[in-house]
């Protein structure tokens, strides 16, 4: 039986992307919990009657926390292609997310090096060259204000790990629920309210326009929001 949680919202011959759940891992990990990977696979061989082993991998990555879109090659040449489109920063992608406070300017751009303590797995802002830090680069906007949280729209120019978090959190707030960033609080579904929804790009195989939406979490803390 396929998953009934899996939300495909976008599939031809050569991708499938999916609207990924907080709380889905992408790759395995030492939790052993069954992957996001894992489950398009299965999907793919039940709805397509695939015999023997799916070919299947994903693009990019979400941290486990964090929803949206979620892009996989069903193709080694799609695959290769998309990878190639990565690297030359031809895939763009929007997020939104909700954080504590309000941002002051409503709309600009951050700029920071940040370096990653790999055995703690947390990113940090730092100009010390010992921890070998990256450029890394986002635009945000104010798109709504709510008395208790404030629904960004962010726009990635660089892919570091766990960028969005740890600008947001050292430039102008913490997104809700993201602890390790310091949010005040953990929200029910232990999930952060960071959602990607939207990736863009040319078909690697069709050379055409992809355009790819997720809507966001149907949870509590996401209520308001209609976009």
């Amino acid at each position: 039986m396929i998953d009934p949680d899996i939300k495909i919202i976008y599939e031809d011959n050569h991708l499938v992307a999916i609207n990924k759940p907080s709380g889905w891992l992408v790759h395995p990990d030492r939790t052993e919990d069954i992957t996001a990977l894992e489950r398009v696979k299965y999907y793919i061989k039940v709805r397509h009657n695939k015999p023997g082993d799916v070919f299947l991998n994903s693009i990019h990555r979400l941290d486990r926390p964090v929803s949206g879109v979620l892009l996989f090659g069903k193709t080694s040449k799609a695959l290769t292609r998309m990878n190639e489109l990565v690297k030359a920063k031809k895939i763009d992608k929007k997020y939104l997310c909700l954080v504590e406070q309000r941002p002051e300017p409503i709309k600009g751009r951050l700029v920071d090096s940040i370096a990653k303590n790999k055995k703690k797995n947390i990113s940090f802002v730092t100009n010390t060259k010992r921890f070998n830090p990256k450029q890394c680069s986002l635009r945000y906007q104010l798109l709504l204000s709510f008395t208790n949280k404030h629904l960004l729209e962010i726009e990635l120019e660089t892919g570091r790990s766990h960028q969005i978090r740890v600008q947001l959190s050292h430039n102008l707030s913490p997104i809700l629920g993201d602890i390790k960033y310091g949010a005040k609080r953990i929200l029910d579904d232990a999930s952060i309210a960071l959602h990607c929804s939207e990736m863009s790009f040319i078909h690697p195989v069709k050379k055409e326009p992809v355009r790819i939406t997720a809507r966001v979490p149907d949870n509590v803390d996401w209520r308001d929001i209609s976009i």
